[in-house]
């Protein structure tokens, strides 16, 4: 593949995926944090009212005392909104909202009489001050929550003028208090974003897989059957097969993100044996005679797998289905027919000219089972792993990845010349990509 072939169908891949862009889920783990920290302030507020109102007559100069009460209440009312959120709660907000604190701290000796001081009473803010220590733990982590704490361990240790057992004790307890907290919030950030680019990831690589499923079902398959024509046809056009097959090779590196690299003239000289087993996945070619394409299900609603399965009966397919309707979402049923008719694909390359298959839809309580069986050579074991790995992606896209994208599961019985059974499941009232997996067997 040329460079310039190369930097085309990269540019489909993107086009394609631009135009249905991976569903990534938002969180924020501080929110919550942050709404705490709002109510705590405004309680913490009605608490120091409170203390001061009932000892005013006992501070020595209880309009002082009232005058600060009023502009922190005035400072709450202008500023309460900026702690429900990380992107109202700036720097200049806390070093501010720490000012009010600490110079609440810093006044309680000129508004109230030293004795009171002495025998413990309360300072202005009171357990207010907390609220601005933990803002910053909250918006900067353990770090900015062990200044904050220091600044108003500094300023109790003023107010009192002595090393008291109780001024230490609630010094030492809003320094821990806040520094754990920071430091659960450094942790609970790290953690999110770890989980949003899993979230990424996995949004990204699913939608690889579709793309890779689309590619598989047309592009690949195409190239494969011009490989196979050109080389029976010879002269010209077996020159024109060995280019398909090259061509073949590179595309199926490039869908399996560059991890592999088949050998190219193995892979686009050595014909397909034609008794690889029905699911074999190291030829994901097209068969001469490919499967009719299921008819497209109408709307969105619940959809008659039958009807789509129903098309793929001939003279070497035997179709059974049950007497009443089998429903799915309609976007299930259809991924589900692409599913079967990729495994009849198989049948038709693999299990050779004279195979025949079964076809049995059977209507659980909560899955609808379809089961391909074929009376082939069966698959050697390990084969599918080793195509897998090669990047021949038949089964691990177009059958095992679209089963997985339902919440379903595909599994293989093989017994070498006896045969290959695919059972394909999907619970009922799923649709692709619907948030829920199932464990893909094989």
């Amino acid at each position: 593949m040329t460079d310039m072939e190369t930097r085309t169908v990269r540019g489909g891949l993107a086009a394609k995926g631009r135009s249905k862009p991976p569903t990534v889920l938002r969180m924020s783990v501080e929110l919550p944090l942050w709404r705490a920290l709002t109510g705590y302030r405004i309680l913490t507020l009605v608490y120091a009212l409170c203390l001061v109102g009932l000892s005013y007559q006992k501070y020595e100069h209880p309009l002082g005392a009232a005058a600060y009460m009023g502009a922190l209440t005035v400072w709450m009312v202008l500023t309460w909104r900026r702690t429900t959120s990380a992107e109202r709660c700036t720097r200049h907000f806390l070093l501010a909202d720490l000012g009010f604190a600490v110079g609440g701290i810093l006044l309680t000796p000129l508004v109230d009489t030293h004795a009171r001081i002495m025998d413990g009473a309360p300072t202005l803010p009171s357990i207010w001050t907390a609220g601005a220590v933990l803002g910053f733990a909250i918006k900067g982590g353990w770090r900015w929550a062990a200044v904050a704490s220091s600044a108003v361990a500094v300023a109790n240790l003023v107010e009192r003028q002595e090393l008291a057992r109780d001024t230490v004790h609630n010094v030492v307890l809003v320094w821990v208090a806040s520094v754990a907290i920071g430091y659960v919030v450094e942790v609970a950030r790290a953690s999110e974003r770890t989980l949003a680019r899993a979230l990424q990831i996995e949004a990204a690589t699913r939608e690889r897989e579709r793309l890779a499923r689309d590619i598989h079902d047309s592009v690949l398959q195409v190239l494969a059957m011009v490989q196979r024509r050109g080389a029976a046809i010879g002269g010209e056009a077996a020159e024109l097969g060995r280019m398909a097959g090259e061509q073949e090779v590179a595309l199926r590196t490039l869908v399996a993100g560059g991890l592999v690299s088949p050998p190219r003239a193995a892979a686009a000289t050595v014909p397909h044996p034609a008794g690889e087993g029905a699911a074999d996945d190291a030829v994901a070619a097209a068969p001469a005679a490919p499967a009719a394409p299921a008819p497209e299900p109408a709307g969105d609603g619940p959809c008659d797998v039958r009807a789509l399965l129903a098309p793929f009966a001939g003279a070497g397919v035997t179709f059974s289905e049950p007497g009443a309707p089998v429903e799915l979402p309609a976007a299930a049923a259809a991924e589900l027919a692409a599913a079967v008719s990729a495994a009849l694909d198989n049948v038709r390359v693999h299990a050779g000219d004279g195979a025949r298959a079964w076809i049995l839809v059977e209507d659980e309580p909560r899955a609808v089972i379809v089961t391909v069986r074929d009376d082939g050579p069966g698959i050697p074991e390990g084969r599918l792993a080793d195509a897998e790995r090669e990047g021949r992606l038949g089964v691990a896209l177009s059958i095992r990845g679209r089963l997985r994208d339902l919440g379903g599961a595909a599994e293989w019985v093989s017994v070498p010349g006896q045969g290959t059974e695919v059972e394909l499941t999907v619970p009922k009232g799923t649709a692709p990509e619907g948030g829920r997996r199932g464990k893909a067997r094989a």
